[in-house]
């Protein structure tokens, strides 16, 4: 199952090849693009430029589709690209983005998703309700100002059987450096053999596993700080092995450090020196599993035979099972086109270009020759197996052809893990550190640990932001920002938006620059008319503004057209609603985390923070820990009513309902 793609070529497919390229270089430096613009105009090049439009949508949404092939293992996968216009969208307003700390940003025009389907999706079309699945390769989306979030990753251990979760991790960081995101969110959740990975990397490490490519703290949950964060994974870091030996009665916490204290050559004082050392002998054991030698015994013709025939499928089977608009006898007519066409190669291999064009002298549908050349990988068609693989010398795609009798007879080596791998590596490495996870952290008496596991358990949101750079080139570069915005609202104005115009722009270029940039952008934008620049105020509107602003500065335009004084679902991130958080953990802002609003002052609070946990139903009617306090300072009684607390009264009692309707 190598190969991929939808269910049907479009129209532009059928005068135009599909585009792959190689999964580790795509998008490296120049490979194949470089735009210099906002993301914006950066992510329209880029489906230009690298994605094929497909001749279906999704809900409405239109989708390109890139192909990218892995250039050590062979397989091809996916990256689908859909647009998603928010004002025909049945979810116009994000919610990670209220949960970023972003509910202040106006509504952008365009989402767009970047998404890997899982593997067994590879050979199928997008459906409808792609955007809710937490089982894709990968999910980001990201906001047509640069501002987005990874939504989902899976790698080997997630359910992919072909790509690791790091390479998943490098191709989306290309994703966003190359398009020129600005910030993008993470709330991470990731776990390993039920060990929340943000706490194992976080004492390992000293920071999440996205932390690799640079995601930092955003904001904790239950009112956690930067500083109470950093202040956890010291206190965790440092814990001191022996004081764990020496405090701790399980001895087989003991064996296990002294076990791995004489595997290392370097001497292992804190649980970070432990942990640091156990995920790399695990990471070891991994690349030892992936070089292995060959096997001294060949196995037996039946043997190898056995797993060839595992390997490879029948295309009549595998045209029987594709969800295809050809009937499967017409798959095969092609097949054997491609076949015949393979053998007068001989020996060399041909590349798709050139299967395409000798298959259209006997076929004439181009949709449906590119359609069976996806699904050729590893089959067997009559009495050959066709092969598709990277040409190391040329980089290019190529199939081959070998006859079956032949293919079955290869030997190959067994992949003998046990004869290189001592066995205490192969397995219980991740066992015994999953062990001393439990037990030196979650199952611990010291409450200053306690503290410590539970603030960074807390601590879920991540963020990498790109900082704005002005490129020494032939372009002017400003970050534009319209003032004022009263709105009568205690918000926070919106972002800047950055705008580039050529050297020789004069002042009313800038203007127009900027004012097509807002409405561009944003809906509550789209009748923005820019009066004037304040920083370039009473200069004359045809002077060039070359050596009269610095580029890379920020500029402040005036106008009209904006109205946010009216109730507007489309206005902000975080709604019309101006709700307010004030809860006794210190959380000013929705975290993401459970929360309810008291029925009295309206304010929301945790559920956790008000006594109700995850598992309970939040009462019908709920009064706060301070309207309770003003409502007993009034006469109601704030001691004890028939055994329960006067909170526990105000929840789950009637009474509170005659006091209410009062």
């Amino acid at each position: 199952m190598n190969m991929i793609g939808g269910s049907s070529i479009n129209k532009k497919r059928k005068t135009k090849s599909a585009k792959y390229y190689g999964l580790k270089s795509f998008l490296q430096p120049g490979c194949p693009i470089s735009p210099s613009g906002p993301f914006r105009d950066d992510v329209r090049f880029f489906l230009q430029e690298c994605g094929e439009l497909e001749d279906y949508n999704v809900e409405g949404m239109p989708i390109w589709c890139t192909f990218l092939f892995h250039e050590n293992r062979g397989f091809v996968l996916p990256l689908y690209t859909i647009e998603e216009c928010v004002k025909n969208s049945i979810q116009p307003l994000c919610d990670h983005c209220r949960c970023s700390g972003w509910s202040h940003h106006f509504v952008s025009k365009r989402k767009y998703h970047f998404i890997i389907p899982i593997d067994n999706e590879w050979n199928k079309p997008i459906g409808n309700g792609v955007l809710d699945l937490q089982t894709h390769i990968l999910h980001g989306l990201i906001h047509c100002n640069g501002f987005g979030h990874l939504l989902c990753i899976n790698g080997i251990e997630g359910g992919s059987s072909f790509i690791y979760g790091r390479e998943v991790m490098d191709l989306w960081d290309r994703i966003c450096t190359t398009l020129h995101s600005r910030e993008i969110s993470i709330v991470d959740t990731s776990k390993k053999r039920k060990m929340d990975l943000r706490l194992l990397y976080g004492v390992s490490y000293g920071h999440s596993w996205f932390g690799r490519w640079d995601y930092r703290f955003c904001h904790g949950s239950f009112g956690v700080t930067k500083d109470q964060y950093a202040q956890a994974l010291q206190i965790l870091s440092s814990i001191q092995l022996d004081t764990i030996t020496h405090n701790m009665k399980n001895r087989s916490i003991k064996k296990l450090i002294s076990k791995y204290r004489a595997l290392s050559d370097t001497q292992l004082i804190t649980i970070r020196d432990l942990f640091r050392f156990m995920l790399n002998l695990k990471f070891q054991t991994l690349q030892m599993k992936n070089n292995i030698v060959p096997d001294s015994k060949p196995r037996s013709n039946l043997s190898n035979k056995k797993e060839k025939h595992m390997r490879c499928k029948k295309f009549p089977n595998l045209a029987a099972k594709l969800d295809s608009r050809w009937h499967v006898k017409r798959l095969e007519d092609v097949a054997h086109v491609v076949v015949n066409a393979l053998k007068g190669k001989k020996n060399c291999g041909m590349s798709r270009q050139e299967a395409r064009d000798t298959a259209r002298l006997h076929i004439g549908d181009t949709g449906l020759i590119d359609y069976v050349l996806k699904s050729m990988n590893n089959v067997i068609v009559g009495g050959y197996v066709v092969r598709r693989a990277v040409n190391s010398h040329t980089g290019v795609l190529e199939y081959s052809l070998q006859e079956l009798d032949q293919s079955d007879h290869n030997k190959e080596p067994i992949d003998r893990v046990d004869s290189v791998i001592p066995p205490y590596m192969e397995s219980d490495v991740c066992k015994d550190l999953a062990y001393l996870y439990q037990h030196a952290l979650l199952d611990t008496d010291s409450e200053t640990v306690e503290y410590a596991v539970r603030t960074i358990l807390d601590s879920k949101n991540f963020t990498k932001e790109w900082p704005f750079n002005d490129n020494d080139d032939a372009v002017l570069r400003f970050i534009c920002r319209v003032i004022p915005l009263a709105t009568g609202e205690s918000r926070k104005n919106g972002i800047g938006e950055l705008v580039v115009v050529p050297l020789h722009a004069t002042i009313r270029d800038l203007k127009a620059a900027s004012e097509n940039a807002m409405r561009d952008t944003y809906c509550a934008m789209e009748k923005l008319k820019v009066r004037e620049i304040v920083e370039l105020e009473g200069l004359d509107e045809e002077e060039v503004i070359f050596g009269t602003i610095e580029s890379g500065s920020e500029i402040r335009v005036r106008g009209f057209g904006v109205d946010l004084m009216t109730a507007n679902d489309l206005n902000y991130e975080g709604g019309a609603d101006n709700w307010v958080v004030n809860c006794k953990c210190g959380a000013r802002d929705d975290d993401g985390e459970r929360m309810v609003a008291c029925d009295l002052c309206e304010i929301w609070q945790h559920t956790r923070c008000s006594g109700i946990d995850d598992g309970e139903v939040v009462p019908p009617l709920f009064v706060c820990y301070r309207c309770c306090d003003s409502i007993g300072a009034h006469g109601y009684p704030n001691q004890q009513v028939d055994g329960m607390g006067f909170i526990d009264w105000m929840m789950v009692t009637d009474t509170h309902t005659e006091f209410l309707s009062g």
